[in-house]
């Protein structure tokens, strides 16, 4: 049984990272890399197994084999000192190497504290630091204290290369420990509001530097009580007139809303807090403020943590806050942004750009305006401040690529060729390889741009493949690619003309298009520096180049020209389902309109969920990914985060939670475990969507109708839905037909997935309401929540056939009346009802 190269090397890289595991106590995050650098043992501290690198020989290139030791007591307060008590010293370019599991954001920390060793002294050594992508020390000459550099970086590649470079020819550089950490999607928001326009503006992509990370009002909060081990520093010393403020610390619990996960702060953030003091005297200006030192030659991204732990009562506290004298906040009445009452997290960005930037941050609060119709007390709070540093680069980066990995082949291999886990695992590993040859397979994402061929798309040769330009449906589509010439694309656009724009998405901007044959297409050109946007671009491809159905938007094509990402998809005339509902002064559609539309969707995520072996699961089910065609028939688009779903055999798939605030499934949110019951979930509030004609997540509201799925729920479960029904539907629903709806909401939203119906059921209950608002009478005694309990003899398959009608098996329907069947039925059982 021969095993090629590329098997050889994922047996290799499984090696490591068993010796990872034996070397470190490996958290739940996906990468978790801790290096002693420069030492011969590893060091445990907190818990945490930092490994000596002397051991590391497979991810260490350097010219030399330096390491460095003192017996100096470094005095970390953070109780990292063992960690700077050794350093690695590089007398000429050097790198370490590491695989990345997961592309996404993560945290690099290097720690130095200069010492002398021989005729190293370290005080003298000035150096850069760079990854592929970003140079992050340019000309770098450590303080004397020990200091500790930490990096939030968005990695799209397999590796992280760290290469150090001494400035120089008498210079050297040196590194004491070294953290590669992956942070959770959701801690990192991809827009943030600028300081002085008040606009929105993209962060994906962006390298940031840690410059100051406080807890406000509270003390030093240590690595060790953050579950992503960053250091809160105390605020104190950055405080204007200490006596404008006092502390707090609450004792109760906070509550972390989906928006605001635990991993954004620890809890004693939120519950320690510095507040207004009443003035002294009458004259006295109540405010607060803090002046930090910056560069005035860079950005910086500042994130505002508030808690109200202060109030006695909700709406008891509206503030300002400024940043240099530009008020960024006003009136801010925190209590309404949030989903819950008191003591609940919340978090706010504010992008600073270079050009207004000082070289010092001055941060104020102070109460908001007196209002005669509303008194409440003159107050304000701050319970944490992050400011990360923007661009920081300055040079260009360079890269110390890593020795051959076959070179250390040996040394990896005898580290633990002694283990009989490891020879086991090896075994399973290439009985999983040669099993896998055999079974088809979604060709994984690569981590790097490079353009790539039709031919890795699909198996169809050249003659297959009709000419570029020619029109395109739906059905001739089927699995087929068709690559666009960039400068075809540009004349489509009209030069990807605004004025054409049609939409905007995290993913990029989508323009209108007319073909040389006057066929129409829509447009999605990429924004490159989108977090995931070669991944979403490469995902989309691969899922929609073999999917082909009535109800899913078909993709006519794409462009990989001059690092373009660019996708072609036939042309929706009637746009978004969101746009009709809400938000525009398109005309309101009617509850029949309403409803098709629900059924066309549920048929596209039914054929989604059941047309392959594996269920694909969509992860982004929401109203803005519902669209329209001309005669208002739905399909359902945006595929790039969708996933293959979990083997027969297991009961779902771990991955990083993706999605939309407002439509995620709180069960996936809270354990990172993907099922086909979240698109269910995401459905049933795109379903509240439909009959309430509202944003999911609106916090102009008052507090208890912010959310439209907690609020909904509400109504539901009070049996009174029909009271938040779009105004300009009401009257035109039949009660058994608002009443069918509402259930099948309600069942949708259920908090666990196991409790919610499959999308086949939605789609049967969603046909059901339909013939509910059609029937010559009200028919509500035939009562079905969800049809499995209540009508498991009369229907349990439904099979998406090609063209996406639903086939229903009939043969066990002598449980109703002819007359309610006759009633009822008569559109499911005929063909051509619809």
């Amino acid at each position: 049984m021969a095993v090629g190269i590329h098997e050889l090397g994922l047996i290799i890289a499984i090696i490591i990272s068993i010796q990872w595991v034996c070397y470190a106590s490996i958290p739940t995050i996906t990468d978790n890399y801790l290096i002693d650098c420069g030492s011969s043992i590893s060091t445990n501290i907190n818990n945490r197994n930092f490994v000596a690198d002397s051991s590391l020989s497979s991810i260490l290139t350097t010219p030399t084999d330096i390491l460095a030791s003192t017996t100096l007591n470094p005095g970390s307060s953070s109780g990292m000192s063992a960690l700077y008590k050794t350093a690695r010293i590089f007398t000429g370019p050097s790198s370490y190497s590491f695989s990345i599991n997961e592309q996404g954001r993560h945290f690099v920390r290097l720690y130095f504290f200069p010492f002398v060793h021989g005729d190293y002294n370290m005080t003298t050594a000035t150096f850069s630091v760079s990854t592929q992508d970003v140079l992050l020390l340019n000309n770098f000459q450590p303080p004397v204290n020990l200091s500790m550099k930490e990096f939030s970086l968005d990695i799209t590649r397999d590796n992280l290369i760290i290469s150090f470079a001494p400035s120089g020819s008498s210079s050297f550089a040196f590194v004491n420990a070294i953290e590669v950490i992956s942070v959770p999607d959701d801690v990192f928001r991809v827009t943030a509001t600028t300081v002085r326009t008040q606009t929105t503006q993209e962060l994906s992509g962006q390298a940031l530097e840690t410059v100051y990370r406080l807890n406000v009002g509270g003390q030093q909060v240590l690595p060790n009580d953050d579950s992503l081990w960053r250091t809160w520093e105390r605020d104190a010393k950055f405080l204007e007139d200490g006596s404008r403020s006092k502390n707090f610390t609450f004792s109760g619990a906070i509550y972390f809303p989906p928006q605001f996960p635990t991993d954004t702060a620890p809890e004693i953030v939120y519950k320690t807090v510095r507040e207004l003091a009443p003035a002294n005297n009458s004259d006295a200006q109540i405010k607060m403020t803090w002046k930090l030192d910056v560069d005035p030659n860079f950005g910086y991204l500042m994130r505002f943590h508030f808690c109200d732990v202060v109030s006695a009562a909700p709406n008891m506290l509206e503030f300002n806050v400024s940043v240099n004298r530009w008020p960024i906040l006003t009136n801010f009445e925190l209590d309404n942004k949030l989903f819950t009452a008191l003591a609940t997290a919340y978090y706010t960005d504010f992008l600073l750009d270079a050009s207004d930037a000082s070289n010092q941050l001055l941060i104020d609060i102070s109460p908001s305006t007196p209002n005669s119709s509303r008194p409440i007390p003159p107050n304000g709070i701050l319970n944490g401040l992050e400011i990360m540093k923007i661009n920081f680069s300055i040079g260009s980066v360079f890269v110390v690529t890593p020795t051959d990995s076959k070179k250390n082949l040996g040394i990896i291999l005898g580290s633990v060729i002694g283990s009989l886990a490891i020879v086991i695992v090896v075994v399973v590993v290439v009985l999983f390889l040669v099993f896998r040859r055999r079974r088809p397979t979604i060709k994984k994402y690569s981590g790097t741009w490079t353009p790539f061929s039709i031919d890795d798309l699909n198996s169809h040769s050249s003659a297959d493949r009709t000419s570029i330009g020619t029109a395109f449906t739906s059905e001739q589509n089927g699995n087929l690619g068709y690559r666009f010439p960039f400068f075809m694309l540009q004349v489509a656009t009209n030069n990807f003309d605004e004025s054409w724009l049609i939409g905007i998405g995290g993913f990029g901007k989508v323009y209108k298009g007319v073909l040389k044959d006057k066929t129409k297409v829509a447009v999605k050109r990429g924004n490159t520096k989108h977090k995931q946007g070669l991944k979403e671009f490469h995902n989309e491809i691969e899922l929609l180049s073999r999917l082909r159905h009535r109800h899913l938007v078909s993709l006519i094509g794409y462009c990989d020209e001059k690092n373009e990402m660019i996708l072609v998809y036939e042309y929706m005339e009637k746009g978004t389902l969101k746009s009709h509902l809400y938000g525009s002064t398109l005309p309101s559609l009617s509850w029949k309109q309403r409803l098709e539309i629900c059924i066309g969707s549920a048929r596209g995520l039914h054929y989604l969920h059941t047309s392959s072996a594996t269920a694909i699961i969509h992860r982004d089910v929401k109203s803005a990914n519902i669209l329209l065609d001309e005669n208002f028939l739905a399909k359902v688009s945006d595929f790039g985060l969708s996933k293959i779903g979990p083997e027969m055999d297991q009961t779902h798939v771990s991955t990083a939670v993706k999605g939309s605030f407002g439509y995620l499934d709180p069960e996936y949110f809270r354990r990172q475990k993907l099922t086909e019951k979240s698109d269910v979930y995401s459905f049933g509030v795109v379903l509240l969507e439909v009959i309430c004609a509202r944003p999911v997540i609106d916090p102009t509201l008052p507090r208890e109708m912010v959310n439209l799925a907690e609020w909904g729920m509400k109504w539901q479960k009070k049996g009174e839905l029909g009271q938040i029904v779009d105004p300009r539907i009401v009257g035109t629903i039949r009660p058994s037909s608002l009443r069918k709806f509402g259930e099948t909401i309600e069942k949708c939203l259920a908090d666990y997935g196991a409790q919610r119906p499959l999308i086949g059921d939605v789609l049967w209950n969603l046909e059901y309401t339909l013939q509910l608002q059609e029937a010559d009478s009200d028919i509500s005694e035939i009562n079905s929540v969800n049809r499995i309990p209540e009508l498991s003899p009369v229907v349990r398959s439904i099979n998406a056939s090609e063209d996406g009608t639903a086939e229903f098996n009939t043969s066990t329907l002598n449980d109703f009346t002819d007359a309610s069947m006759d009633k009822v039925f008569s559109q499911l059982i005929n063909s051509e009802g619809r």
